[in-house]
């Protein structure tokens, strides 16, 4: 048997958590066209015959001193520090630059296994045609110098089609130790039931308001209780979204309400299908203290 903690690193927006989606075949983390929606750590587990691996999801690398990307860079860093495997995440759509090739020099210098993903393969087929294959030269040669390490193995993918996953599957099983499971193999993540759904709720007022609501926008579960109704169990929950300012609070809520009860609705139909059992959830908005995660 193999095992081994997988952090999955790159910039905002290159795939991490579709990647780590589709490989556990569920939704662990929430997704987001918006830059640096991940804002924890956060583990999604693979198990098959062969073993079982532990993907920790990390917020983006954003080079910037501004106090709350260097905190999301040390959580990136401490996975890092905590993991048997590096899995390096690149959008192959956007060309690398100078923060691509920080992190990378950070990652090269951890002296941990890495392979490295060049992800979003259908859209530069789609764009490049018969240069695509130009394109992942190019990229590959970029991160073998920028690293000044050698990576185990580059692999082409598409996190949303999943086209490339089984092969670089094999390839972590290649290099990963031997070891027992650390989860029953029935799980896919070991998030709690409070933390899954602010994280829901959080994708679903990101995902509406866009730049409106900055991300510092806080979802706290305040109370949780499992009734009983009609012979079915329901959970109840109430949660909190809580913003800088009135005026945060007044486009989050919406005209009439129509904004809030939206995103309600959209997150009752995931936490619907996430969780066995029905769910009544009632938000409130507040203004209160800026919270960046």
């Amino acid at each position: 048997m193999k095992s081994a903690f997988i952090t999955v690193a790159g910039r905002p927006s290159a795939g991490k958590s579709t990647l780590i989606n589709y490989i556990c075949g569920h939704k662990v983390s929430i997704v987001s066209r918006t830059p640096q929606t991940t804002k924890n750590k956060i583990r999604g587990i693979y198990t098959a015959d062969r073993g079982q691996f532990v993907f920790l999801d990390t917020p983006g690398y954003y080079d910037s001193e501004k106090k709350s990307n260097i905190e999301l860079q040390e959580i990136m860093l401490s996975a890092v520090d905590e993991s048997d495997i590096i899995l390096y995440v690149t959008d192959m759509t956007r060309e690398p630059g100078k923060e691509e090739k920080a992190l990378a020099e950070i990652i090269g210098k951890a002296g941990k296994k890495l392979v490295i993903v060049l992800n979003k393969l259908d859209t530069i087929m789609e764009e490049a045609g018969d240069k695509a294959a130009d394109a992942v030269h190019d990229r590959s040669v970029f991160f073998q110098e920028a690293l000044n390490a050698e990576p185990s193995q580059i692999f082409s993918v598409s996190a949303k089609t999943g086209s490339g996953t089984e092969q670089l599957l094999d390839a972590l099983f290649d290099i990963a130790p031997e070891g027992p499971m650390m989860y029953p193999p029935e799980y896919y993540t070991d998030q709690e039931v409070d933390f899954r759904i602010s994280e829901i709720i959080r994708e679903k007022v990101i995902n509406r308001t866009q730049d409106e609501i900055p991300h510092c926008i806080t979802v706290e579960i305040a109370d949780m209780e499992m009734q009983e109704e009609n012979g079915m169990e329901r959970l109840w929950v109430r949660a909190f979204l809580t913003v800088d300012t009135e005026s945060q609070k007044r486009i989050l809520i919406g005209k009439g309400g129509e904004m809030i009860g939206k995103i309600r609705k959209a997150a009752m139909r995931e936490i619907k299908e996430t969780f066995p059992y029905s769910v009544k959830l009632d938000m409130m908005v507040k203004v209160g203290k800026k919270r960046w995660k």
